[in-house]
Parts: structure tokens; sequence; C-alpha cells
């Protein structure tokens, strides 16, 4: 018997906010977040500077999605007007 194949993962609302974000959008996705972590205190403060540096990096990659994307639309604008 053949192995089945695994599903393909989907992340829609990720793809769907990707195709349609500036960077600017990037940042007020996350900033509320940001804030309520920054108001923690006493033992929940070790585990929101774990959250927060976990933020900083998903916000990071965001932000590096959105710089590619604008990239290529940038890129297939040009090689269009070469044809």
């Amino acid at each position: 018997p053949q192995p089945q194949e695994l599903p393909v993962p989907s992340y829609p609302a990720v793809e769907t906010f990707i195709e349609k974000a500036s960077a600017s959008d990037v940042q007020a996705l996350f900033a509320p977040v940001k804030e309520g972590l920054a108001g923690l205190k006493g033992p929940r403060a070790e585990v929101g500077k774990k959250a927060q540096a976990a933020i900083a990096r998903s916000e990071e990659l965001l932000a590096l999605l959105v710089d590619v994307r604008e990239k290529l639309v940038a890129e297939s604008k040009q090689s269009k007007g070469r044809k």
C-alpha cells in the first residue's frame, strides 16, 4: 500500500494579510499586544518577556514577507514593460 499524502498546510488569514498589508500595518497589528505585555508585573513578567521576543520575531518575519511581496510586484511590473 502507498502511504497517504500529507495535507498541505494552509494559512488563509496570514496569506490574505500579507497580500494586502503594508509595513505600517504589520507594526499596527502587534502594537496592542506588545503594550499589554509591557504592562505585566510579577511572575507573569518573565513569561511576558518570552512572548515579547516571539512577537518581535513574528513581526520581523511578516515585515520581511511584505518586503518580498513588494519587490516581486515591482519586478513583475518592470518585466511587463520590456516585452
